[in-house]
């Protein structure tokens, strides 16, 4: 019985060709994304790590969590509120820059003063010298403290200051006109003689009552009127201040 003659099996399928890979050459390894190296070509690409399951150990050793404690996702904190319309924030304010401008005005208006009473000393009586001399503490304090007021706000050291600055003041601008009418009634040299002799004459001038030649209590009056004035007037204007 004769038998078929041998036949080759037939050639195995082939894969169809990628006409954009003809050679069908490997693809280049994938980064996954995050952080890290590359992995090495023939390994599959990383993933990331996933949250743990209750029960199941963790990927890394040592950092397994808290048996019987939920995980909570981070809880975003408060947003920011703005002030109100037309509220602005609280400062507070120059102190040194209160005092030392309250400190200019008050010799400006001294010096007024001193100018005044130089000009009426001769036809003005006790009665209205001593009201005029209260009337300008009382000025010398109103226009300091509003100063300090609008300027410190509602500093206790600006309010203190104000208020040795205006009663200084008040002192300073009947002193000052003593050498002055000096000056006027006798010579300019009449100055330096008292100058030289009794420095503190203005003071004592200030201080002593022409009619019974004891105290006279309008003057430290005076002191008190102009410190009083400054301190009410800064911190009035001082609050008002800082609420707007």
């Amino acid at each position: 019985m004769s038998q078929p003659p041998f036949q080759p099996p037939p050639p195995p399928a082939q894969p169809p060709q990628n006409p954009y890979n003809p050679y069908a050459q490997p693809a280049p390894p994938q980064q996954s994304p995050g952080f890290g190296p590359p992995p090495a070509p023939g390994q599959p690409p990383q993933q990331a790590a996933s949250a743990p399951v209750p029960g199941q150990p963790s990927m890394y050793p040592g950092h397994s969590p808290v048996p019987g404690q939920p995980m909570y996702p981070m809880q975003p904190g408060p947003p920011f509120q703005a002030p109100p319309f037309g509220q602005q924030p609280n400062t507070g304010g120059h102190p040194v820059g209160a005092v030392f401008l309250g400190f200019f005005v008050s010799v400006v208006v001294s010096l007024l003063y001193s100018g005044l009473v130089l000009a009426t000393s001769r036809d003005m009586s006790l009665t209205a010298a001593n009201t005029l001399y209260l009337a300008h503490a009382c000025l010398n304090g109103a226009i300091v403290g509003a100063l300090v007021g609008s300027v410190g706000h509602r500093s206790n050291g600006a309010r203190i200051g104000g208020a040795v600055v205006a009663a200084l003041g008040a002192f300073f601008g009947y002193a000052n006109a003593i050498p002055l009418m000096i000056a006027e009634s006798q010579a300019p040299s009449a100055v330096w003689d008292m100058v030289e002799y009794d420095p503190f004459f203005p003071a004592k001038a200030w201080w002593t009552d022409e009619v019974s030649d004891g105290v006279d209590w309008f003057s430290p009056l005076g002191l008190v009127v102009a410190a009083a004035a400054a301190w009410g007037l800064a911190y009035v204007v001082g609050n008002k201040r800082r609420q707007v």
